[in-house]
């Protein structure tokens, strides 16, 4: 399946269930020694979006579907067995992880499986690794859910709501000490980014944030997901918020390439790009931001339209990757959403 930034980013609705966690009879013992009565007395009740979910002991076989919940998994210094991402760039299990897993697989320590994508998981790859944790986001696997929980307890978060996704995963693997740690690193790492970009944002405050997976096909980005809603955060004011207001809440709103020149009161144009179109094209990840922006800078640069507004005129269109902002909105990927904004945004400056 096809998954573009507008996929990533959009808000579903929320599916609420009322499910207890449910154990297949068949799965495999457990050996003594990790199972004692100590570890069935260690249970923990947590809520997410289908309801509660009861999960016992340590869990040692976490099965993963997506990088949202993987990221945080790994901050909280965890490995998975299993994992899903969003989109099928590699085929076969993740041998190499450091090598096949954009971003997050040089904190990925051993191979691991490959269980399909995080909206069709291969439920026979996720049997076979025997998982007693199973991680994923309610907009994504809420369908699978019923299948999940009878091959381990299943917890599904919501993307929008971070600090109860990290709060939920670190109870569900004994590491809630580490919550507020995490939450002070992100606010660290994005205080020391408005004053970083505040010489920028003094002098060029107005941003138009467009998206786009198949120029000449764009949308305004909305205030709600994380791609744009750090921008603003730096200190940035978004030239479109009045059409995004109007528009509601969804993810994102069509724009006609024809009305861009309406917004030339922009001093800068930052453009989050996907290519998930041509994945045999991807040879690997030396080469993960040119497979997914070369072919999006090329035709704005080859458009009459684009290249006639004022941003443009000026050099201050940028383009960001929508995998990126959208996928890892928590201490790993904000610093290196962070540091990309910096190289591309400040390398003139």
């Amino acid at each position: 399946m096809l998954v573009s930034t507008r996929i990533l980013t959009a808000v579903i609705l929320t599916v609420w269930a009322t499910t207890s966690c449910q154990v297949k009879t068949d799965r495999p013992t457990v050996d003594v020694a990790s199972s004692s009565l100590s570890n069935l007395s260690d249970c923990r009740t947590i809520q997410h979006e289908m309801g509660e979910t009861e999960v016992c002991g340590q869990p040692q076989r976490i099965v993963v579907l997506g990088p949202y919940v993987l990221e945080y998994l790994l901050s909280l210094e965890v490995q998975p067995v299993g994992y899903a991402d969003h989109v099928a760039f590699h085929q076969g299990d993740y041998t190499k992880p450091s090598q096949q897993i954009p971003y997050l697989g040089e904190q990925i320590t051993q191979p691991i499986a490959n269980v399909g994508t995080a909206d069709l998981p291969f439920i026979e790859a996720i049997v076979k690794v025997q998982p007693d944790l199973i991680l994923g986001i309610d907009d994504v696997s809420a369908n699978q859910y019923e299948t999940l929980s009878k091959i381990a307890p299943t917890l599904l978060l919501d993307r929008l709501d971070p600090e109860h996704t990290l709060t939920a995963i670190a109870l569900a693997v004994n590491r809630s000490q580490q919550v507020e740690q995490l939450l002070t690193k992100i606010q660290q790492q994005i205080t020391r980014g408005r004053e970083t970009f505040a010489p920028l944002v003094a002098t060029h405050p107005q941003v138009l944030l467009l998206g786009s997976s198949d120029f000449p096909e764009v949308y305004l980005e909305n205030s709600d997901n994380s791609c744009s809603s750090l921008i603003k955060t730096l200190g940035f004011q978004r030239v479109s918020q009045s059409a995004i207001d109007n528009a509601g809440s969804d993810a994102a709103i069509p724009l006609s390439l024809e009305t861009l020149p309406e917004f030339n009161d922009a001093d800068l144009v930052i453009l989050f790009g996907s290519n998930f179109n041509d994945l045999k094209q991807f040879s690997g990840l030396n080469n993960f931001e040119d497979h997914q922006l070369s072919k999006l800078r090329q035709a704005w640069k080859e458009n009459a339209i684009a290249q006639s507004i004022d941003a443009s005129k000026a050099g201050k269109v940028y383009f960001a990757q929508g995998y990126l902002c959208a996928s890892l909105p928590g201490p790993i990927g904000t610093e290196l959403y962070l540091e990309a904004l910096k190289e591309q945004l400040l390398s003139e400056e």
